[in-house]
């Protein structure tokens, strides 16, 4: 018999999610959503029709909200379900998911009055932590429905000062808390160096923080998919968060997430650009933001920069639906780490080794992206001397953040004394 699940959008029910006889994920939009005038699509690579969608439409979109690899394999034997059926992972954990998408049964509705939170003590929050690499994502967990893609381990989490709370069931987060890496020495602190270093070199990033607890180091990412807006109910004044509705990159290009590296079939940067060309509501503005990232993944030694860590928010606003380029987030120098690939994501200029870039691959890169040659030759030098003059200014005295802003800057000098 066909299973199904309520797919809202904030508070308005947007279409039903189904698992047909044959188990496969069908999706169809509510002829009253598709009608209503100011209705955001689930995806680019969903757009508002009367006809349902079959899997292969509508799978990049659902199965990339949900955890991959061992994370997912994990999660799959805590609730007792098959690690690659996107319906019962979705029914489990999709409570408080990427963006501003919510699935609940056919009987439960989304209520913003009755969000509540499983608020942690410095202990609790120890054991929370500690318990990550077994429990990813807390899924098991009574009442607790949270759900990320990526292979890292993380939770979203209620951040209110020095207070941190876990959702339940499908009340809003406002942060994303990675802990410590058992593999990577101070990941925590790569990615808070080179996340503050892209903020203050100028380029829209997601806010972030280091913190401990107990002898713990982890770090929060505010989420830019969430805004706080206050209220007043005749006994009390309440705040909820209102979930701003985003997607990657893979998700919009309707691409599976195990085939996001290029190699495997993921976006390229053409791909990437011809995207943003296509979508955003200031291209011209989205492009040089996307042409910024790109050039910053390189200087700083991310090879890790594939389809899914490029993201886009959407929300109604003057009548149309604005989509723009989200702020960054993800950004590590994997070259840090020797054991890591060299060998990057995504292709600049039909080379994926990072030791090869030079300006003449950034120029054929230009000529893929219906970039302009000199204009891209000149932002990558440009923003290498920004970053090198801001490396200093990171406020990370961390021994690692330390040796990740020597690796960048001694990749800054030698970009800057490029030549042909």
């Amino acid at each position: 018999m066909a299973k199904k699940l309520h797919v809202y959008l904030n508070q308005n029910l947007a279409g039903l999610l189904v698992q047909n006889d044959g188990g496969q994920l069908e999706f169809t939009y509510l002829p009253d959503y598709a009608s209503y005038s100011e209705a955001i699509p689930l995806s680019h690579s969903l757009p508002l029709r009367p006809e349902m969608f079959v899997a292969k439409e509508c799978r990049g979109f659902f199965s990339g909200i949900l955890p991959e690899e061992t994370n997912r394999d994990i999660i799959a034997k805590n609730l007792g379900i098959t690690a690659k059926n996107d319906y019962s992972m979705l029914k489990e954990i999709g409570g408080e998911c990427a963006g501003a998408v919510t699935f609940l049964s056919e009987e439960a509705e989304p209520n913003p009055l009755d969000y509540s939170y499983r608020h942690l003590n410095e202990l609790e929050l120890v054991n929370v932590i500690n318990q990550l690499p077994q429990r990813p994502l807390l899924a098991g967990e009574e009442n607790v429905r949270l759900s990320l893609a990526g292979a890292q381990v993380k939770l979203t989490v209620l951040v209110d000062g020095d207070k941190i709370a876990i959702p339940l069931q499908d009340a809003p987060s406002t942060h994303i808390l990675k802990p410590a890496s058992a593999y990577f020495e101070g990941l925590v602190y790569n990615e808070a160096f080179c996340m503050m270093l892209a903020d203050l070199c100028g380029l829209p990033t997601a806010k972030v923080e280091v913190r401990i607890a107990g002898k713990d180091e982890f770090l929060l990412i505010e989420r830019y998919d969430r805004k706080e807006f206050i209220g007043e109910l005749p006994s009390k004044e309440f705040r909820f968060k209102e979930r701003l509705h985003q997607e990657d990159f893979c998700q919009a290009l309707g691409i599976l997430s195990q085939h996001k590296y290029q190699k495997e079939g993921g976006p390229s940067l053409k791909d990437c650009f011809n995207l943003v060309s296509e979508t955003s509501r200031i291209p011209l503005l989205d492009r040089q933001r996307l042409l910024d990232a790109v050039i910053f993944n390189f200087l700083i030694g991310n090879n890790d920069a594939h389809g899914k860590n490029f993201s886009y928010t959407y929300h109604f606003k003057g009548g149309v639906i604005e989509a723009r380029l989200a702020p960054l987030y993800d950004l590590v120098c994997t070259a840090f780490y020797p054991n890591l690939d060299r060998n990057m994501a995504m292709k600049i200029g039909g080379e994926s080794l990072m030791s090869k870039i030079n300006l003449k691959k950034f120029e054929k890169f230009a000529v893929e992206a219906f970039l302009s040659k000199p204009q891209v030759k000149n932002r990558v030098q440009h923003l290498a001397q920004i970053v090198l003059d801001t490396i200093p200014t990171v406020p990370l005295n961390h021994p690692v953040a330390v040796g990740v802003g020597n690796w960048i800057k001694d990749h800054c000098l030698e970009v800057l004394d490029w030549s042909y």
